[in-house]
């Protein structure tokens, strides 16, 4: 994940946490829901981020057994 992606996602994440509070403190369900939906956000952010990264891994990992056994083979 990128810092910047991560800093994005942190960042969304503590919006959310933060207007969920306000939400609780006044009460209003519409700054709770707006929270939570913030920080599910958040969330979704980190999770597609470490997607990414999970695909990124594989393949360089594909690439170093293909490159092994052509080495192998030469």
């Amino acid at each position: 994940m990128s810092l910047e992606e991560k800093a994005r996602a942190a960042a969304k994440n503590i919006e959310g946490k933060a207007q969920e509070a306000l939400g609780n403190v006044t009460g209003d369900p519409g700054d709770q829901a707006a929270g939570k939906a913030k920080q599910v956000e958040a969330n979704a952010r980190n999770a597609a981020e470490d997607l990414k990264d999970n695909a990124r891994d594989a393949a360089d990992a594909v690439k170093d057994k293909a490159r092994d056994i052509k080495n192998a083979v030469d």
